[in-house]
């Protein structure tokens, strides 16, 4: 034990990356239901270790995976958190401030009437309220307060120790609450109650495993009969002679040799050619004249299918039907989708096409390198992940949070860094959803980063909160606990009441922008569970961006509140 003791604090990573490890994998176990989850299990193995062995915890570290978690986070919810702003989002935009808000009353009023001291008081908030971003922010307001640096350790240990014991029915009391008590409250069934909004929605179900054979555009190999309309023509009047169908022709087999024709090739009787299109053409068209065939060598064609962000003044303002008749590199790309400021839209030869619109575009590879160009810009599909954006926008953010401040009352509230970085994610989220190509972080990127970021820093908590746990939860446990039952439940029940009685929600979906605002996944899948229906999603998807913002910020607001 000794030498452990001694290689922990003489390599102190050690003992973080064994924090959360054991993290990953108890935060996994599940008892009916219910587990743990990476983040606070990561925060409870930190709070093990930090017991039995001393381990050396760097703030600048601690600081470096905070900020990337915070980042992630905006980054991810930038898209979805100023969409549901619009239109009848608002309903639920209300919600989602509605439910954080009414958390944030109820908590700063029970640890008031507790006594409790800042740091017990924001475990109490970040853990009742399942949100541990609220747990850094706390403590990286409770850093920046006028008090002797022990004693500002010892608060920002108590944050850990309040946490780790009202984080369990943060977690499952909303669940219940959801899965449960709701449904005895308003009276209904949530099976029934799924089906009949799925309905309403238009909501067809799927198994699970179970896809579509449908597949809307094709390559077919044909041989052509002697008496064919197309022999003799060239391969440009072929395409054209089929006025209401665009299929083309990408390679021919004659004899042992494969051409890749140009347009003034000439088909020849007995010539099997390879034809792009889509399948409802293929069959119709060409079905009934030529006989299909397997020809593996013919059919190798590389296939690509982008999306391409539309710039150009070629392409902007004309419809579909006229890009077709004028632009001569639309030739052998086929049109799979047409998208315009998030939301899909029809196909059809007299759409408009816009500048900001997305082409999802199918076809030979060539074909789709010489088009991309003259449409504007093709959406990277790649897995680099932009870091020069990521770095300056986190060092933008925390500058910003460092030089703004305004008062309130008698202090001076101060944006702080990490609340500024995580609003500087969220406008970059935001301008990649505007701007496609600007940016790119792949989504297994972006999840690393929320996960390993937080993981990382709420088990360095725990290390430094190790040494004082038990004594803390002996001083405040109970009351600690009880008051955190209140700050779960009180928030959830006011917005179960205000989001059926004044907004009119419906009732799954609403049980789903419940679980979103409160920021617990697991209460979300429990709904689905329940209801065996995915109808609860839609609610969440509407308020979690909200919740995650503006829980998180509760962090530094309790700590002013309270000092």
């Amino acid at each position: 034990m000794e030498w452990l003791a001694h290689t922990f604090e003489k390599y102190p990573e050690a003992g973080v990356y064994l924090a959360v490890g054991l993290g990953c994998l108890f935060g996994k176990l599940k008892f009916r239901g219910f587990c743990l989850g990476l983040i606070t299990s990561s925060l409870l193995a930190g709070i093990l270790i930090g017991t039995i062995v001393h381990v050396p915890v760097s703030e600048q570290a601690k600081s470096m995976m905070f900020l990337l978690f915070l980042f992630g986070i905006g980054y991810s919810v930038g898209p979805s958190f100023f969409r549901n702003l619009r239109g009848d989002g608002w309903r639920w935009a209300a919600l989602g401030i509605f439910v954080p808000v009414v958390g944030l009353i109820t908590a700063y009023t029970v640890v008031r009437i507790l006594k409790l001291d800042v740091g017990f008081s924001a475990g109490i908030l970040s853990g009742s309220l399942s949100e541990s971003p609220a747990l850094g922010t706390a403590t990286e307001a409770i850093r920046g307060l006028a008090l002797p640096e022990d004693q500002k350790q010892l608060l920002i240990s108590h944050v850990a120790v309040a946490d780790a014991i009202c984080y369990v029915f943060g977690t499952v009391g909303v669940i219940w609450c959801c899965t449960t008590l709701a449904p005895k409250l308003l009276k209904f069934n949530l099976r029934d109650q799924a089906l009949k909004e799925e309905a309403e929605l238009g909501i067809k179900r799927t198994r699970a495993g179970i896809s579509s054979a449908w597949q809307p555009i094709g390559f077919r190999a044909y041989t052509v009969p002697q008496d064919a309309p197309v022999v003799g023509k060239t391969v440009m009047a072929a395409e054209q002679s089929i006025s209401d169908a665009r299929l083309f022709v990408e390679r021919i087999r004659r004899g042992a040799e494969i051409l890749s024709p140009s347009g003034n090739t000439v088909i020849e009787a007995g010539d099997t050619v390879a034809v792009l299109g889509r399948t409802e053409f293929l069959v119709r068209v060409l079905g009934p004249t030529s006989a299909e065939v397997t020809d593996p060598d013919l059919l190798d064609i590389p296939i690509a299918s982008y999306d391409l962000y539309v710039t150009s003044k070629t392409i902007a303002g004309k419809t579909l039907q006229q890009i077709v008749d004028t632009v001569n590199e639309a030739r052998g790309v086929l049109l799979r989708g047409l998208t315009r400021e998030e939301h899909s839209l029809p196909i059809g030869t007299n759409i408009v096409v816009q500048n900001g619109d997305i082409l999802s575009v199918t076809g030979a590879e060539d074909a789709m390198e010489k088009l991309a160009p003259v449409v504007g810009r093709k959406i990277p599909n790649h897995e680099d992940s932009d870091l020069a954006v990521l770095s300056l926008a986190i060092v933008f953010g925390v500058l910003v949070g460092a030089a703004v401040n305004f008062p309130v009352g008698r202090i001076h509230l101060g944006l702080g860094t990490s609340v500024a970085t995580l609003l500087t994610g969220l406008l970059v989220g935001w301008a990649r959803s505007r701007r496609p190509w600007f940016a790119h972080i792949p989504d297994s990127v972006v999840l690393f980063l929320r996960s390993m970021g937080l993981a990382a820093f709420v088990a360095m908590i725990g290390l430094k909160a190790g040494p004082i746990f038990f004594s803390a939860l002996r001083e405040a446990g109970y009351l600690i606990f009880f008051g955190g039952v209140f700050v779960t439940l009180i928030p959830v029940l006011s917005g179960l009441l205000f989001g059926h009685y004044v907004l009119r929600l419906d009732p799954v979906q609403l049980l789903g922008g419940i679980a979103g605002a409160q920021t617990v996944t697991a209460a979300m899948a429990a709904v689905q569970e329940e209801s065996g229906s995915p109808v609860a999603t839609l609610g969440y998807s509407y308020t979690a961006a909200i919740g995650h913002i503006l829980l998180t910020t509760w962090g530094t607001v309790i700590v002013a509140l309270l000092t």
